[in-house]
């Protein structure tokens, strides 16, 4: 059984940044692709980031690139997006998943990952 939550959603200013974490409890954590995906109201579920088993790659959604980063530390079982320059846009609920399948590729098809925490808001006020 693997287990995710999230963490260090909030409030901030546009032009601010946030980093989000997600804790996982499954204990092969080293071998799972983790991605981050958001929802916005109304709207669907969107691809954020994501990052290899090894950390050797990322991924991430045109929209935040330049301006997220994702980042994993196997042995605190955490992975994280540090969020820079926030606008408007990018307020949504914020999922953590995990693709603990093994696979040569980085999924951004969110029916790819098996495993969701509970979601973190994420409000960026102009």
């Amino acid at each position: 059984q693997v287990q995710l939550v999230e963490s260090g959603g909030g409030l901030v200013q546009a032009g601010g940044s946030l980093r989000l974490s997600c804790a996982c409890s499954g204990r092969t954590f080293s071998t799972y692709t983790m991605g981050w995906f958001r929802q916005a109201p109304g709207k669907e579920r969107e691809f954020v980031a994501a990052i290899s088993w090894s950390a050797g790659r990322t991924d991430y959604a045109g929209p935040v690139t330049g301006r997220f980063t994702i980042s994993r530390d196997n042995a605190k079982n955490t992975v994280y997006l540090q969020m820079n320059s926030l606008k408007p846009e990018d307020t949504a609920v914020y999922y953590c998943a995990a693709d603990v399948l093994y696979r040569p590729i980085i999924l951004r098809n969110f029916q790819g990952y098996a495993y969701w925490g509970q979601g973190t808001q994420v409000t960026v006020s102009s």
